[in-house]
């Protein structure tokens, strides 16, 4: 039992900013779907409660990758050009997602809240790419 939970460990530590990633991505899009459900009574397209879910996500997805996933380090200037960055690749994944939500649930009729959940998918796939790969990369 001892063995496992050793390697169990070991793995936990080797993929340990993935995990942090996955479970901070959960509550990410859990902060834009609950977000988009509370707002988009409100409106009769898609398209105004989307952006204000992505912005609230955004901001907390800002907070929690800096600190728990990625360890930024950056202080003073360097974390006005790293959360420019993150907000920059951000405002991309968000572009896709309004468009996923104005094509399949405005124009085509799909089922926004089931879209909206496809659509966080591709959005999160995308982000953590950007995030390793350019906001959060180490030098």
């Amino acid at each position: 039992m001892s063995k496992l939970l050793v390697k169990i460990a070991g793995l936990c530590r080797k993929y340990r900013e993935l995990i942090a990633y996955l479970v901070f991505g959960v509550l990410t899009t859990a902060v834009n779907y609950l977000s988009y459900l509370i707002i988009s009574p409100f409106f009769a397209y898609t398209g105004v409660p989307t952006v204000i879910a992505w912005f609230l996500s955004v901001v907390f997805a800002y907070c929690t990758n800096r600190r728990f996933v990625f360890r930024s380090k950056a202080a003073g200037k360097a974390i006005f050009k790293e959360a420019g960055s993150f907000f920059t690749a951000r405002v991309m994944s968000g572009v896709l997602d309004v468009l996923v939500m104005a094509v399949f649930a405005d124009w085509l009729l799909f089922n926004d809240k089931a879209v909206k959940l496809a659509s966080n998918v591709l959005v999160v796939v995308f982000n953590y790419a950007a995030s390793k790969l350019v906001v959060f990369r180490r030098k």
